[in-house]
């Protein structure tokens, strides 16, 4: 396999109510071959509950798995080496999210640290929006090294009526994370001390209701895009990395207009060389592509692309 490149897989392995039949193994690596398309299984380990979103470092040696579990009123994540040699994955430890609903992870640019943003059902545990790791020598992960708690509701009673921080990804440029609060409608910027402390710089308001979830950063560093989860909308905003302030500069539907009612928008990804957009529907079950204006940022509708199955949740 020449042209193979290392796939991580997390998958549900117990039954969560807005997810359908947990029938999956867990974690698992596999290589990929670009030319033939053909996947083989290097190792899976079952030994880890409901990995909804991994982390990957560059080299591939390493992950960060949260685990989701809706009963849990604090959720927990975990770091696994991988060694390419032997195909082995070897569990490091693990460490209380000090939240609800781990939904996301990050590792920072200069890779010393990972961030996690907790969904939030506030039932009793803690009840923390982002937490700061360090990452040791030998890739596991410190107690948290700080972490913060979001205010405020929107608009849609049912799904707003508390913070929902559902992503945090550090800019291009590097010491600021943006976290994607789907309940408040906002896109909140901070500062990443060295210490791992986290400074509120910023926060940009989206359009009541929308429910901001992923983001996607151009490569260039000028542009941010977010999908929009409750009103099935893409934004693309411009950054100023001094301030972390986000301006909204081009709002489009990420579906057709008779395809909203009942469809949710998922993650956001974008080409490396800035100049597509992709975004996954589910409800529609579509991926939809759009073009940048690498001069202006705004986006043009390219197509929408069915996902050859349902409820598509990420992309890569």
């Amino acid at each position: 396999m020449r042209n193979a490149c290392l796939v991580f897989v997390g998958s549900l392995n117990r039954e969560a109510p807005y997810f359908q039949g947990a029938r999956g193994v867990g974690l698992g690596v596999y290589s990929f071959d670009e030319e033939t398309l053909e996947t083989r299984k290097l190792t899976e380990t079952g030994d880890i509950d409901n990995p909804t979103f991994l982390s990957v470092t560059p080299d591939g040696s390493h992950v960060y798995a949260n685990s989701e579990v809706l009963t849990w009123r604090e959720g927990v994540v975990s770091a696994y080496r991988f060694d390419r040699q032997t195909a082995a994955l070897s569990y490091i430890n693990k460490q209380p999210t000090l939240g609800s609903i781990t939904a996301h992870n990050t590792i920072t640019r200069d890779g010393t640290k990972l961030l996690v943003a907790n969904y939030g059902i506030g039932e009793g545990g803690p009840d923390r929006s982002v937490v700061v790791y360090g990452l040791r020598e030998d890739g596991g992960l410190t107690a948290p090294l700080s972490s913060l708690t979001h205010a405020g509701t929107g608009p849609d009673t049912a799904r707003q009526e508390r913070p929902h921080a559902h992503s945090v990804t550090e800019t291009v440029a590097g010491g600021v994370a943006i976290v994607a609060d789907l309940g408040i409608d906002r896109l909140v910027s901070y500062r990443i001390g060295p210490d791992g402390s986290l400074t509120r710089l910023a926060e940009s308001v989206l359009a009541p209701g929308a429910g901001p979830r992923h983001v996607a950063l151009h490569p260039g560093g000028r542009f941010v895009f977010v999908m929009n989860e409750l009103d099935s909308t893409v934004a693309s905003l411009a950054l100023d990395d001094t301030s972390g302030r986000l301006s909204v500069i081009d709002t489009k539907p990420a579906v057709p207009e008779q395809a909203r009612d009942g469809n949710h928008c998922a993650d956001i990804q974008i080409s490396p060389d800035g100049r597509f957009l992709y975004g996954s529907n589910r409800g529609h079950d579509s991926v939809a592509v759009f073009s940048v204006d690498q001069q202006t940022g705004a986006l043009a509708l390219v197509d929408y692309a069915p996902c050859g199955g349902a409820t598509p949740r990420n992309l890569a």
